[in-house]
C-alpha cells in the first residue's frame, strides 16, 4: 500500500480510503467487520463515514454507519490509533436532520458530539462539512445554467463560514477533532475558508472531498490545481460513478441490491443516454487491453496528479478485494493515450 500526506495535516493516509456508506442498509455489522479486517490487513488506514449514512439516506438509516463503526471500535480499541477516521456533518435540506436547517456553530458542535457518541471514540481525525449552506454545483447541478451565482449573498455566506470555522476551532481545542475538511465544495468556497483561517488564526481546511471519475472529471484542472498549490488534499468520491463504470447498469439493468435499484435522493441523474454510450465505450476500451473495467477506472483516478486518496466502497468482499487491487495497476502509455482520447469524446456525459 502506498501513502500520501493529507494536505497540511502531516497525517499519512493510504492511497485507498475505505468508504462505508453502504453499512447499515446494504451491509450488516458482520459485513463491515469483515471489510475492515480485509482493508486493514492490506494497509488501508483511512476510513470515511458521515452522520447521514447509510445510503440511500432516510430518517431510519441516519447514523447507522457510524454506529456500526463504533461497535467495531468498541471491540478493537487497540486499533484506534492505527486508523485515520473521517466523518462529515450533513448540510441543509434533510428535514429529519436538525429540521433541514443550515449548518451553524451551535449545530456543528451538536453534530460532532453526536458522531463521537455513535462512533464510540474520543476524537475524530478529520471532520468535514458534507456540503455548503449555499447551493453548489454538485449532485447533478454542474452544467451551465443549472444554478445561479449572481444573487448569492457572498458576504452572508462568508460570515457563515467564519462562524463554522470558529466552532471547529472550539472542537479542535477541546480535543474532539484533529483536523477539518470540506466536501462538495468549489474553488471559491475553498478560497474563502483558507483566507478566513489565515486572517483569524483558525483551523485550516486540509482536504476537500468531491465526486470525480472518468464520467465526472469537472474538477480537473482548475479545482485540483488550487488543491495542489494550497496543499489541500483532494479526495475523490464515487470513482466508479456509483458503479456505472463497471457496466452493470447497461441496457437498463438494475441488479438486485445495487445502488441504482434503490430510491435515490437526487434521482438517477447519472443515467443518461450519453452516459450509457460513454460507459459502453469504456467497457470496450478496457476489454481491448484485457483489463477489468472497474480496476482501470480506479487506477486512472489514482494516477491523476493532485489526487491524495480515492474513496472506494463495496457491498461484497470480492468487490472490496478487486477494488483495492486496482491501486497496484500501472497504466501503460498506450492505455493512457486511449483514455485521454476517450475523455475528449465523452466529456461530462451527465
Amino acid at each position: 500500500m502506498q501513502y500520501s500526506v493529507l494536505g497540511s495535516s502531516e497525517l499519512k493516509v493510504s492511497r485507498v480510503c475505505l468508504g462505508t456508506m453502504t453499512w447499515g442498509t446494504q451491509n450488516t455489522q458482520q459485513d463491515a467487520d469483515q471489510q475492515l479486517a480485509c482493508a486493514l490487513a492490506q494497509g488501508v488506514n483511512f476510513i470515511d463515514t458521515a452522520e447521514m449514512y447509510s445510503v440511500p439516506p432516510t430518517a431510519e438509516s441516519y447514523g447507522a454507519t457510524e454506529k456500526i463503526i463504533g461497535n467495531w471500535l468498541s471491540r478493537n480499541s487497540n486499533k484506534r490509533s492505527d486508523i485515520v477516521l473521517a466523518s462529515k456533518m450533513a448540510g441543509n435540506g434533510l428535514a429529519y436532520i436538525r429540521g433541514g436547517s443550515d449548518m451553524t456553530p451551535a449545530t456543528l458542535i451538536q453534530a460532532v458530539d453526536g458522531s463521537l457518541q455513535r462512533l464510540q471514540t474520543d476524537y475524530i481525525d478529520l471532520y468535514q462539512l458534507h456540503w455548503p449552506n449555499r447551493v453548489s454545483p454538485h449532485f447533478g447541478k454542474h452544467l451551465p445554467g443549472r444554478i445561479g451565482f449572481s444573487e448569492v449573498d457572498s458576504q452572508q455566506q462568508t460570515e457563515q463560514m467564519l462562524g463554522l470555522l470558529q466552532a471547529l476551532d472550539s472542537c479542535v481545542k477541546a480535543g474532539k477533532i484533529r483536523f477539518c475538511g470540506l466536501s462538495n465544495e468549489t474553488p471559491w468556497g475553498i478560497s474563502q475558508y483558507l483566507a478566513l483561517s489565515k486572517a483569524h488564526k483558525l483551523p485550516r481546511m486540509v482536504s476537500v472531498q468531491n465526486e470525480f471519475s472518468l464520467l465526472h472529471s469537472k474538477d480537473w484542472p482548475y479545482l485540483i490545481e488550487q488543491c495542489v498549490h494550497e496543499n489541500v488534499a483532494y479526495l475523490p468520491w464515487s470513482p466508479l460513478a456509483t458503479g456505472a463504470l463497471t457496466g452493470k447498469y447497461l441496457q437498463g439493468k438494475r441488479p438486485e441490491g445495487s445502488r441504482w435499484s434503490m430510491l435515490q435522493r437526487n434521482g438517477l441523474f447519472r443515467d443518461t443516454p450519453a452516459s450509457n454510450q460513454a460507459v459502453a465505450a469504456f467497457i470496450e476500451l478496457a476489454a481491448s487491453y484485457s483489463v477489468d473495467a472497474a480496476q482501470l477506472a480506479l487506477a486512472w483516478v489514482n494516477q491523476v496528479d493532485g489526487v491524495t486518496s480515492t474513496i472506494i466502497g463495496a457491498t461484497s468482499m470480492a468487490q472490496l478485494q478487486q477494488n483495492i487491487a486496482a491501486f497496484t495497476l500501472d497504466i501503460s502509455p498506450a492505455v493512457a493515450a486511449d483514455l485521454n482520447q476517450y475523455l475528449r469524446q465523452h466529456s461530462l456525459p451527465f
